[in-house]
């Protein structure tokens, strides 16, 4: 049986995305892929995705607000712009962190993070880069708050345009 150049091609460009946030369970999900898709990520491109959440403006304006009670010094951009700072290096840490997981391990990763909503963010990731399959830590957010607000896992199994692997880390 021959196989066209093209195949051979598709067959060798199949991409992998990890979503991860601060929680334990999403290192638990990079590491069951890392241990159970080892053989397939030598030769797939890896992308470890982190969204950051975008600026909470209510609750930096009640901070805001709160400081202006307590000295004369009126709050500027400069304190966002200070907060979305720190946010974006806690994500390079957590997305290098990850990155470290992969290479000893012996697997070559990317990173990448985005400000948004995670669900949206990561499901817009996978269409953008190409994604082949996209593994996501499951999210227990209780039966009552769930009714009433999708999981991120859940948007993604409804949403991405990809495979996608929940994993439940046992408890």
């Amino acid at each position: 049986m021959e196989v066209a150049a093209g195949e051979v091609e598709t067959e060798q460009k199949k991409k992998v995305m990890v979503a991860i946030d601060e929680t334990e369970g999403s290192y638990y999900a990079l590491i069951w892929a890392l241990d159970n898709l080892h053989q397939s990520l030598i030769t797939c491109p890896l992308l470890i995705f982190m969204t950051e959440p975008p600026p909470n403006y209510n609750i930096l304006a009640s901070t805001l607000s709160s400081a202006r009670l307590y000295s004369n010094v009126s709050p500027t951009q400069e304190f966002v712009n200070n907060v979305q700072e720190k946010e974006k290096k806690v994500a390079l840490g957590l997305l290098e962190k990850a990155k470290s997981i992969c290479t000893s391990q012996g697997i070559r990763a990317e990173t990448l993070s985005e400000v948004g909503d995670p669900k949206v963010a990561i499901c817009n990731a996978v269409e953008e880069h190409n994604i082949n399959l996209l593994v996501l830590a499951e999210q227990n957010i209780g039966r009552i708050k769930g009714t009433f607000k999708w999981s991120v896992s859940d948007y993604c199994v409804q949403h991405a345009k990809c495979p996608v692997l929940v994993v439940k880390k046992p408890e």
